[in-house]
């Protein structure tokens, strides 16, 4: 059980993604992370601990950008460590990634299994990062493509809050059995 939160359009993204975060600090209290994206540049915190522990104001005013995701962390696949604190973030042709994860996928290991013997190389005990391994495998022409691609891969329960480019993406697994609201 985690906790993922993103918002677009407003000047003020990151500290609405700690309001956020804050509000749903009871689906993990392991670790926090924040992402923003201006439009150039991705700006970021992660750290082990509360909402209110990672984030102060002044650090929260420092991650400029009009889009953002959040996340709390309560680990149920992988280790409670530095290199697991979401949300994950990586460049892919030349595009800005940012993956926050809610969920188990159950056909992990044979996932894994897949992905290594491509060559794939894991940085975390995460499941979560097996999405970035399939994005960067899809092969298509698109972002909307490479992500349907990969989200027809994974098995199981999730929700995703994820910024691509310039665009803040939700997702679930096709059940709903993950939590994930959309408001205005």
């Amino acid at each position: 059980m985690c906790g993922v939160f993103g918002i677009f359009g407003h000047k003020e993204a990151a500290k609405l993604t700690y309001l956020g975060l804050y509000a749903l600090q009871h689906r993990g209290e392991e670790s926090a992370g924040i992402a923003a994206f201006d439009g150039k540049r991705l700006n970021y915190q992660k750290g082990m601990g509360l909402v209110s522990e990672v984030f102060s104001e002044e650090r929260i005013k420092k991650l400029k950008g009009y889009i953002a995701v959040g996340h709390n962390r309560y680990s149920t696949t992988g280790s409670s460590i530095a290199e697991n604190i979401q949300p994950i973030l990586v460049n892919h042709k030349k595009t800005p990634v940012v993956v926050a994860h809610n969920g188990n996928f159950t056909n992990t290991y044979e996932l894994y299994s897949q992905l290594e013997k491509e060559g794939a190389i894991f940085h975390t005990t995460m499941d979560s990062e097996i999405i970035i391994h399939l994005l960067a495998r899809a092969q298509k022409d698109n972002f909307k493509d490479s992500l349907l691609y990969a989200l027809n891969k994974i098995e199981g329960a999730y929700s995703l809050a994820m910024i691509i480019g310039n665009n803040l993406i939700a997702a679930r697994d096709p059940w709903g059995f993950r939590p994930l609201c959309i408001g205005k």
